[in-house]
C-alpha cells in the first residue's frame, strides 16, 4: 500500500500495551518481580522503561484477544545468565538462552501469557547510540 507525498501520516509514538486478565496480579509481576517504575494508574497502569511506556489494559471477562500477532517486550540485560538465574530463583520460567547474531536472547512470559524477552548484547556498548549512528543509504 502506497501513499501519496501530500498525504503523508503524522504519526507519534505512544504506548506499547499488553491486555491482562488480572491487573491487581499484572502489576506484582511488573513492578515488584521485574522492577519496573510504575509511572501511573487509572483504568490502565502504565510502566516508564527507559522513556518507552508499556501499559498493561484490562481485558473485558470473556473476551478474547484477537488475532495472533508476535510482538513482545524486549529488555536489554548486562549479564543474561544472572538474570535468567533470577527470574527462575522466583518461579518464573524461561527458555534456554540462545546465542545469536549480535548478542544472546532468552524468552520468559508473564501471568497472561504474553511473552517477554531478555537481550544481552554482545560487545557492551550504550544501544542509543549504536540505534543513533546507523549509516543510511545514500
Amino acid at each position: 500500500m502506497k501513499t501519496s507525498s501530500r498525504h503523508k501520516l503524522k504519526l507519534t509514538f505512544d504506548a506499547v500495551f499488553y491486555y491482562v486478565t488480572d491487573m491487581e496480579t499484572s502489576i506484582a509481576f511488573y513492578r515488584d518481580t521485574l522492577g519496573l517504575h510504575m509511572a501511573s494508574r487509572d483504568f490502565v497502569a502504565r510502566f516508564d522503561v527507559d522513556g518507552v511506556l508499556l501499559e498493561l489494559v484490562p481485558m473485558p471477562p470473556g473476551s478474547v484477544v484477537p488475532g495472533n500477532g508476535n510482538a513482545r517486550l524486549c529488555l536489554a540485560v548486562g549479564d543474561m545468565n544472572e538474570t535468567v538465574a533470577q527470574l527462575r530463583s522466583v518461579g518464573i520460567q524461561t527458555s534456554n538462552i540462545k546465542d545469536k547474531k549480535g548478542g544472546r536472547i532468552a524468552f520468559f512470559r508473564d501471568p497472561d501469557g504474553n511473552e517477554l524477552s531478555l537481550w544481552q548484547y554482545e560487545k557492551a556498548y550504550d544501544r542509543r547510540v549504536t540505534v543513533n549512528s546507523v549509516a543510511l543509504p545514500g
